[in-house]
């Protein structure tokens, strides 16, 4: 155990050395936010459709295309899919795009072939039916209209536009604006899908038969809405408009998302934008900006990830032993304070009259504060808001910020409070119950609670952590286990879980934590690691690799040592596995990030730097004590 234990000391100084000289002059630690094929796929359409003089990027946004396909001429988003007919779609119709490849050409075949035999285009995932109608590629199906007088519709309303979580509003509504007119835009570049269409006459009534009542009953009431007079639904066009251009970030992005941002473009030329005009060219300078190169290629970022790696390592890098007065310490801190929210967004109008002091994802977000990017903040500037009064103001709104979000269920989400109508999850659109509302969240919850625990000194008598921990409790799955929403999957709630219960003063006796490393343990891999696949987001139960990631590893890892001895043989394999330097790239560049089930999963460089070492801080912290 003392050898294992040098080898532990030995690593933390080899990882902290490593990562000095990738610090950026600002004090931020910048990696790679990187996804699959959409927003690269998305970026080549828009860049041909526009005409623009883009041809070197272009060519490098095909080439990291062509480098994801499979053996099997096919699209996948990590690396156990068996396939995914709208990745494979968003390549396929963005290498015709490109106008470096044809349909005839031996590379598209296999996919032309699989596309059509898994139902055509209509069978595509909605974002991607969207997205090829607004270019004109598709028919505009006769989709579920959602009328723009949403929009007007007030908040003390239960049916009202608010009541859609924060991602599903910034994506909706220049969607719903360019749908509901029916635009699309082409031209001398547009290829022609039409081989693709092979939808089944009968479908759109087999659709209708399979909706739920709920889902009838929603859509009834928004038709009511639709049935207003035309004068409303001009003003509900302009607040669709406001609501656009109020949220776009400094660089031209809406809400820093790339994705939102292509959509964005869309409806501002259905309502009548010229391509010229300046905020779309802003726009597409926005989306441009997010360019970066990831695994050898160039890649579109659907945002960066700027201040919650910084934040993560910072915080890693502290729990390792490196100094407040060190500069690289200095450098995160100054950075994230930086980055705190000072003025409202939409989190207000579910919890109005508190201060804003959240912070948001990404290097430039200025609208959006999120609670997992506030608690990662909050817990790498703790230990310099104890000696320096400017940093203690800035560390108290955060808490007040934090505190303020939790929801009345005891729980607490992503992004706003509240937000949890189980209506909005009828609407009859692919993956509405995992987008279309943000209920609180295992992840979230135990991050929070570990968060107020470990840096606010604030126990199971308070009042709101009882009520978060009595929310972790009820949610807790039979076999122990919590569901992640926002990483994969039941690996990463369950880590978040415990160990924002034992930091609120739960006990390691407690039989439901007993449960829950019970589980962690039973589904420990041979090497040691742990590994659990991105079909858990879609399938809502757990789905092991074949293979132990190190991000997956140092999560349990570090929830086990929250109760184990350091001798266990549990924890011991873990740490090896860690130490280990020869692991491959397929586990090391696995996708353990969720953006939306089935459709987007993220690949977070920065993940292999900073959740071992935390885990490995904390195994030599335990040691110590």
């Amino acid at each position: 155990m003392i050898i294992l234990l040098k080898e532990v000391q030995l690593e933390i100084q080899r990882r902290i050395a490593y990562l000095r000289p990738t610090q950026k002059n600002d004090g931020s630690f910048r990696y790679c936010f990187e996804t699959g094929v959409m927003p690269d796929a998305f970026l080549i359409m828009l860049l041909r459709t526009f005409d623009l003089d883009k041809e070197v990027l272009i060519k490098q946004l095909t080439e990291r295309i062509v480098s994801l396909q499979n053996e099997d001429g096919l699209w996948t988003l990590f690396d156990d899919e068996e396939h995914n007919l709208s990745a494979t779609i968003q390549a396929y119709t963005a290498l015709l795009y490109s106008g470096y490849y044809q349909k005839n050409d031996r590379i598209l075949r296999k996919a032309e072939r699989y596309i059509i035999d898994s139902g055509g285009i209509s069978r595509a995932h909605f974002l991607t039916r969207w997205m090829l109608s607004v270019n004109g590629l598709y028919e505009w199906p006769k989709l579920f209209y959602l009328p723009l007088s949403l929009l007007l519709v007030p908040t003390y309303v239960p049916l009202n536009f608010y009541e859609l979580s924060t991602y599903a509003r910034i994506h909706f509504v220049p969607m719903m604006v360019a749908g509901n007119k029916k635009f699309s835009l082409t031209s001398r570049h547009t290829p022609s899908l039409s081989h693709l269409d092979v939808r089944e006459q009968k479908q759109e009534s087999e659709e209708t038969t399979q909706e739920s009542r709920a889902s009838i009953f929603l859509v009834d009431h928004l038709k009511q809405l639709a049935s207003l007079p035309s004068y409303i639904h001009k003003l509900g066009y302009q607040a669709a408009e406001r609501y656009m251009l109020e949220r776009i970030e400094k660089d031209g992005t809406l809400y820093s998302y790339a994705t939102s941002t292509f959509f964005m473009i869309y409806g501002l030329l259905a309502l009548g934008y010229k391509k010229d005009s300046f905020v779309i060219q802003k726009a597409i300078d926005g989306i441009c900006s997010l360019l970066s190169t990831c695994s050898g290629h160039v890649h579109v970022e659907n945002s960066t990830s700027t201040v919650w790696d910084t934040a993560l390592l910072s915080y890693a890098l502290q729990e390792a032993g490196v100094p407040q007065q060190d500069p690289m310490i200095k450098g995160t801190t100054r950075y994230l304070k930086k980055r705190q929210h000072t003025k409202l967004g939409d989190w207000q109008f579910h919890n109005p009259n508190t201060a804003p002091g959240g912070w948001g994802f990404s290097d430039i977000n200025t609208n959006n504060p999120d609670l997992d990017d506030t608690s990662a903040a909050i817990r790498a500037l703790s230990r310099r808001a104890q000696t320096d009064t400017d940093y203690l103001e800035s560390w108290q709104r955060g808490i007040n910020w934090l505190l303020s979000m939790q929801n009345k269920d005891g729980g607490f989400a992503a992004f706003e409070k509240n937000t949890d109508s189980i209506l909005f999850t009828y609407l009859p659109l692919e993956n509405a119950k995992d987008a279309a509302t943000d209920p609180a969240t295992a992840d979230l919850t135990g991050r929070v609670l570990e968060c107020l625990g470990n840096f606010a000194g604030m126990n199971k008598s308070h009042p709101s952590i009882k009520a978060a921990v009595k929310w972790l409790f009820d949610h807790q799955l039979d076999n122990g286990s919590w569901y992640g929403r926002w990483g994969v999957c039941y690996i990463y709630g369950t880590w978040a879980a415990i160990t924002g219960l034992r930091a609120v003063g739960v006990s390691a006796s407690d039989p439901r934590i007993i449960k829950a490393i019970n589980w962690l343990k039973s589904i420990q891999q041979e090497d040691g690691g742990f590994g659990e696949s991105c079909y858990s987001a879609s399938l809502k139960k757990y789905v092991p690799l074949s293979f132990s990631t190190p991000s997956q590893t140092a999560w349990a890892l570090d929830a086990l040592m929250t109760i184990c001895p350091l001798k266990d043989r549990s924890v011991e394999k873990g740490i090896k596995f860690l130490l280990n330097p020869n692991l491959t790239e397929q586990q090391t560049h696995y996708p353990t990030g969720i953006g939306l089930p089935g459709q987007f999963y993220i690949q977070y460089h920065s993940y292999n730097d900073i959740f071992p070492l935390l885990a490995l801080a904390h195994y030599a912290k335990k040691h110590s004590s």
